[in-house]
């Protein structure tokens, strides 16, 4: 009597950790559901991969599925957006300004080479 309680316990233990681990592989899909994440599907089927990858990218999924709130997308406000653009411009200005000054390192490389030779 003893043998089949201790074979009943057993398939219950299997059972339930194959559940905990589908349980847990789910919860970034979960996330992402609640959150209105426009890749839903993708974290979902990653979910499942991550089975067969032992479990090396869940902790990513983790991450991307929580990244994403429907009221402001992936973090960038209307402000920060400015802000980037704001960047954008400024490493243009520097970049012309880098270039003046490698013209001019030039010329006056030129121009030294000029006077050495006379």
């Amino acid at each position: 009597m003893a043998e089949y309680i201790a074979i009943a316990v057993m398939f219950f233990v299997v059972l339930t950790i194959a559940y905990a681990v589908i349980y847990i592989h789910d919860i970034p899909y979960k996330i992402a559901v609640d959150r209105n994440h426009p890749h839903q599907d993708a974290i979902h089927v990653a979910g499942w991969i991550s089975l067969l990858t032992l479990h090396v990218i869940w902790p990513f999924l983790w991450i991307w599925a929580t990244l994403y709130r429907e009221e402001r997308g992936y973090g960038f406000s209307a402000q920060d957006r400015e802000t980037l653009t704001g960047d954008h411009d400024r490493v243009a200005a520097l970049e012309a300004r880098v270039a003046a000054l490698e013209a001019a390192l030039a010329e006056a490389k030129a121009g030294g080479r000029d006077g050495e030779a006379g």
